[in-house]
């Protein structure tokens, strides 16, 4: 890969598209061990100068000159509880406004880079409800006017907090130093309950606020005094670690780890990256290599260092612990993993940093400090409730907040569109970017543009749901497969919605439905493969097939094994399914039912909302 000129596969592109389908993903998936997703350098250099630009310098600049710090004397800041508070409100700001997280190519967000702000603003564009049904005043998925005052109002409360100077500590918190004071409370009540009201309104932004980690660590700062607010702090970040760890027990974490690999821009080396995958290129599952670096660098790691750092009272083993957990970041954010969470990779190293050394257990910092004996245990149980719940019914939690984020263990989902149908996209739903290949048309000819495409295919194939995927759409498409337009969910969704950070529920049957009431496909024209996350005590996945047009058409589940155990291309068929329903127009017909058009009764319609709320 140059400075500016990506890395495609060795195939002429103009005869790409008349390749069978999965002769093509195999071209991309071989191609994507020694590349990654083959971005030119200089996507790269975009995302570390919006780093160290935006984020670290324009962040460290606005929190401490606010708070009565000067930039460079890092000596007087570094544990200043206001700075850390109005970092975590920063980044905050970054992630609602889409400059963090899920911004950029790496993300499918070619031109414009940024979704968010842009679409959020907007009235008219999608927004999806959690519970339209359930709570009032939440129905249709439509941008309103009210959801555009509501956002823009929660970004000016947490630019007010960040910019606005602190207030004195509470009494009896001079331990910790009252200098710069504490980020004013009252700005953050409106957030906190801003945030939630804006949540049940649409899913999406509170999601890409990342609430389920920054919205108690606000609550911490807004209501617990200092030693309190510090301890409460700490158990955040271990639930968060630790939950992270133990989702990465199973089948699915190994996978992984090779694509990601494969994807760091600073490893040049082809024979490193080829030695986490089994046989490269004939067998691209996870090597013993893969599956050690996944299983004690990671999954280890990440649960037993952060319990020893909650509990360690000794300076050197807590030093140890937590140059362990900043390298563990470093090295997520180094490999520019798709999403791209590298503001969240760099808060978590210096939360580390701040919390286990700038406040030390030994110092009065550890659990049996706070104020009341069951106040941790009242923390610790409302932390580990969703990741809990979320293990087990991933059909109700959203895999953020379960805590599962890059655990392999993903809703996920693939679209098909029949010839010409994916324009229709950009026709009738307004939003401020068009779909990703429309995109890509302002920087390559068409028929590179269909070669890029294919490339988040390839990623999802590397992992256990791709083969599923794959499999569905040849179950339910048959020959059609290799005429028809296929999609990477999670980048179409972008498109559609500003974010999406691998959350399946974010493009479930909800999303397809208000796509539907805009677009009007008839029955065959888009099409989606969806699966459920594995709950932690089952050995089968969900699925369910979507037609546009008519709902929900099939159901059933199929085992986890089948799916780890194939190659993406999927060269001995697709894995077998345990159908536990389908509409009759999806059953097997005969040859004689074959030969003659059928005329396809409707089946009950998709759970919609009104259109209005």
């Amino acid at each position: 890969m140059g400075f500016i000129t990506g890395s495609l596969p060795p195939i002429d592109p103009a005869e790409f598209p008349r390749q069978p389908f999965l002769e093509r993903i195999r071209a991309v998936t071989t191609h994507w061990v020694e590349y990654g997703f083959g971005a030119p350098k200089i996507v790269h250099s975009i995302y570390i100068a919006k780093l160290l630009v935006l984020y670290i310098g324009g962040g460290v600049a606005l929190t401490t000159l606010t708070s009565g710090f000067g930039p460079l004397d890092i000596g007087s800041w570094w544990n200043a509880p206001i700075v850390y508070q109005k970092l975590l409100l920063w980044t905050v700001l970054l992630e609602m406004a889409g400059l963090a997280g899920s911004w950029g190519p790496l993300a499918g967000h070619f031109k414009p880079m940024t979704g968010g702000i842009r679409y959020w603003l907007r009235p008219g564009t999608i927004r999806l409800p959690p519970w339209p049904d359930r709570v009032p005043g939440t129905a249709g998925d439509t941008r309103r006017v009210v959801d555009v005052l509501l956002y823009a109002a929660i970004l000016l409360c947490l630019v007010s907090a960040v910019a606005l100077p602190g207030v004195p500590p509470h009494t009896g918190d001079s331990v910790l130093g009252a200098e710069g004071g504490w980020v004013r409370p009252e700005l953050l009540y409106p957030v906190i309950a801003g945030l939630i009201v804006l949540g049940l309104r649409d899913k999406v932004v509170f999601i890409a606020a990342r609430g389920e980690q920054y919205l108690p660590a606000m609550i911490f700062f807004a209501v617990l005094p200092g030693i309190d607010m510090i301890v409460a702090l700490k158990l955040l970040i271990v639930s968060v670690w630790v939950g992270a760890g133990v989702s990465k027990i199973g089948r699915h974490f190994a996978m992984v780890v090779p694509p990601m690999i494969s994807n760091t821009p600073w490893l040049p080396s082809r024979a490193v990256k080829r030695l986490f995958y089994r046989n490269f290129p004939d067998d691209l599952r996870p090597s013993v290599v893969a599956g050690t670096v996944a299983h004690v660098l990671g999954t280890f790691v990440e649960i037993v260092v952060p319990l020893i750092l909650l509990f360690s009272r000794h300076p050197m083993i807590t030093l140890l612990g937590v140059a362990a957990m900043v390298a563990f970041h470093l090295f997520i954010l180094s490999t520019f993993p798709l999403a791209v969470p590298l503001e969240w990779n760099i808060l978590f190293g210096w939360a580390a940093v701040v919390l286990f050394i700038g406040f030390p257990n030994q110092d009065g910092f550890g659990i049996t400090d706070m104020s009341a004996p069951w106040l941790p245990l009242l923390i610790a149980a409302g932390l580990i409730f969703f990741p809990i719940l979320g293990n087990l019914r991933p059909d109700l939690v959203s895999f953020l907040p379960s805590m599962r984020q890059y655990a392999g263990n993903w809703a996920a989902a693939t679209w098909a569109f029949a010839p010409g149908a994916e324009a229709e996209l950009d026709k009738h739903i307004p939003r401020p970017a068009p779909i990703t290949r429309t995109q890509l048309l302002d920087s390559y000819p068409p028929e590179v543009a269909d070669v890029v495409m294919h490339q988040p295919l390839g990623f999802r194939a590397l992992h256990s749901q791709g083969r599923a995927l794959l499999s569905l759409m040849i179950r339910h498409l048959g020959p059609d497969i290799d005429r028809y337009a296929l999609r990477e969910a999670e980048f179409s969704c972008n498109s559609l919605v500003a974010f999406n950070f691998g959350d399946g529920h974010l493009h479930d049957e909800r999303l397809i439905s208000a796509v539907q009431r805009r677009c009007n496909f008839a029955p065959g024209e888009f099409l989606v493969a969806w699966i459920e996350s594995q709950p932690i005590h089952k050995k089968t996945q969900r699925y369910k097939v979507i037609d546009a047009a008519l709902g929900v058409i099939e159901t059933g589940t199929y085992l986890v094994a089948d799916a780890v155990a194939e190659q993406p291309w999927l060269p001995n068929g697709p894995i077998p399914f345990a159908v536990e329903w389908s509409h009759e127009t999806t059953l097997p017909r005969t040859p004689a039912e074959q030969a003659e058009p059928q005329e396809p009764s409707m089946p009950a319609p998709l759970p919609t909302a009104e259109a209005s709320s």
